[in-house]
């Protein structure tokens, strides 16, 4: 509404004031007027054009210009005298400051002077600067070795600690010291380092007994104890964003795995295979309360389709976590933990000497193969007629057991070189297994038939009648086979599970594919003997059924022969075989 009456007021002011020329030329007759300004071709800009010429306006914007620049200079004249009249206030009293070591004042005003001469880096050309200049660069040269002077009289690298802790100088020189260079930083934390673990290299000495393997323990609990007096008595003497806790106990983890691989590589022959898990055992347990308790900042300077199989499958359960030396498996169904920094940074030393733990395990496989063999031989193949019966054997499922025991263990010691070898034992075992269980107790063929074909099985036979399997051979046969499929498939995941732990780069050299055919023989081996059997059970039917003429074939001989094939599935059948019965009919149907 405002608006609308503004607009109407505007009109009706330009009708009042729009002048029509007859009225116009009255006036001026009456007000005759010699001013420009009055004339109705006025223009603005001929008039200043002509009060000003072009010269004299730019004139006037020089002067600008000029005053402008004055007044920069000026200004930039004052705050570089300012400047100036600091640095030389300041370099004097930082002089001062520095011989009564009066560290607290000089961390503050050290920055400031510093700072005030970056102003005067394009003025360096003249005397007076250049001198204030080279009394700084004096000043902090002196200072970075008055603190390192006061540093070694409080730390001597000789003798024991400066009784009554740290004193307040310290602490101030330690703000000084982060304005000075960043070498006199670094020489304060070597120095005290070096001094606070000094001990240690003393007490465990190489030729000292608490140096050895079983006392592993001992190390680990001095630098704890270590921490927590430096933590009380000089946890506030040196800034935060130095961690020096942190680097305390880094520079011990690098002087116990030098000292640990020295002194190993002198007594290597005393290393025996439960004191190396037990120390690994310790140290990965150390290496892994350091994660908990730092960043490690410091360390950056220097799913498948379910089968019968599955529930018995190793490498297809969840995994607990375990520890290095325990009987529990870790879970590598679950995602990884976050890295820890301080991985290997002392149990990195064991790597070397791990050939004693694989060759323990070589061993322990070996007996447990032997194990197997005489069990096999008191106990015999699952009874037939039993729940049992054909079902796979017991000691397949604990060779993958002990197998992933030994798999999750040595990654947690190295996921290098020790796990291709620990790969080769597993292979070894594997045909081992697959050679003196498996092949070694399948029951012997009478007969060498090169295969199965409709001409053979109308062949008379000559001789001797072709002999059958009893029913515990059968059974004995059955629980091979199933066996094998079973170790072919757990085979399989172990390689994957192989490769999972192992480091990438080795990832190519884990190949079980050799015992896989191994198993797959077995298998073929196995099938091939039931349908034997099932060629014999129908021996006596095709050899009268040879005797007379095709077209005298009657429905007598047909249902003899249905009999002996009955009698023979029937023990498969019973046993709950159906797997082997199946596949062994299959093959014997495609020969025919």
């Amino acid at each position: 509404m405002m608006e609308e009456e503004e607009f109407e007021l505007a009109e009706d002011l330009e009708a009042i004031l729009h002048l029509t020329p007859e009225v116009q030329l009255a006036i001026e007759q009456v007000f005759p007027s010699q001013d420009p300004l009055d004339r109705a071709d006025f223009n603005a800009v001929e008039y200043i054009n002509t009060l000003f010429p072009t010269e004299q306006v730019k004139e006037i914007t020089r002067d600008i210009k000029q005053l402008d620049h004055a007044k920069r200079h000026l200004t930039t004249s004052i705050t570089t005298l300012n400047h100036l009249h600091m640095l030389a206030g300041g370099v004097d009293s930082l002089e001062a400051m520095t011989r009564k070591r009066q560290y607290g004042e000089v961390a503050n005003l050290l920055q400031g002077v510093v700072n005030v001469l970056e102003h005067f880096h394009k003025y360096m050309g003249i005397p007076q600067i250049r001198q204030l200049s080279e009394r700084v660069k004096a000043a902090q040269s002196e200072l970075g070795t008055q603190i390192l002077a006061d540093f070694e009289e409080a730390f001597p690298s000789q003798g024991s600690k400066r009784p009554g802790g740290p004193s307040n100088v310290l602490r101030d020189a330690c703000l000084v010291a982060n304005v000075l260079d960043a070498r006199i930083k670094q020489e304060i934390i070597k120095k005290f380092i070096r001094q606070h673990l000094s001990e240690y290299l003393v007490l465990f000495q190489e030729n000292q007994d608490v140096a050895w393997l079983d006392k592993i323990d001992r190390r680990y609990a001095w630098i704890k104890r270590q921490l927590v007096d430096y933590e009380e008595k000089y946890g506030r003497m040196f800034p935060e964003e130095w961690c020096m806790t942190e680097r305390i106990a880094v520079e011990f983890c690098h002087i116990t795995k030098v000292e640990l691989a020295k002194v190993m590589r002198t007594r290597a022959k005393e290393i025996e295979v439960k004191l190396l898990l037990f120390a690994i055992q310790r140290t990965t347990n150390f290496e892994g309360l350091l994660a908990k308790r730092f960043t490690g900042c410091t360390l950056t300077d220097q799913k498948r389709p379910e089968s019968p199989l599955d529930p018995t499958n190793p490498f297809l359960e969840d995994e607990p976590g375990e520890d290095v030396g325990t009987e529990k498996d870790e879970d590598l169904t679950k995602p990884k933990a976050p890295d820890n920094p301080f991985h290997g940074i002392v149990s990195k030393c064991f790597e070397p000497h791990l050939y004693v733990y694989i060759e323990s395990q070589d061993k322990n496989l070996g007996e447990l193969i032997d194990r197997f063999v005489a069990d096999f031989r008191v106990q015999g193949p699952p009874k037939a007629g039993t729940d049992e019966g054909g079902a796979v054997l017991p000691s397949c499922a604990d060779l993958f057991v002990y197998y992933k025991k030994c798999m999750v263990q040595c990654s947690q010691l190295s996921t290098g070189e020790p796990m291709i070898a620990l790969t080769t034992v597993f292979q070894k075992f594997l045909r081992e297994y697959a050679w003196k269980i498996l092949s070694g107790n399948l029951p012997k063929s009478s007969s060498n038939s090169g295969g199965l074909t409709i001409t053979s099985l109308l062949k008379e036979k000559e001789g001797s009648e072709a002999a059958k399997f009893t029913v515990d051979e059968l059974c004995l046969i059955c629980s091979i086979l199933s066996t094998a499929e079973y170790c072919l498939a757990t085979t399989q995941q172990l390689e994957e599970k192989l490769k999972e732990k192992v480091d990438k780069v080795l990832m190519e050299r884990i190949n079980l594919t050799g015992e896989m055919d191994t198993f797959s023989t077995v298998i073929s081996n196995s099938i091939q003997l039931l349908v034997q059997d099932l060629d014999a059970a129908c021996d006596p039917a095709l050899t009268a059924m040879s005797k007379v003429g095709i077209y005298d074939i009657g429905i007598q001989y047909i249902n003899r022969l249905c009999v002996f094939v009955n009698v023979s599935i029937s023990t498969l059948i019973t046993q709950k075989l159906q797997y082997a019965f199946s596949t062994s009919i299959n093959v014997f149907v495609r020969c025919v």
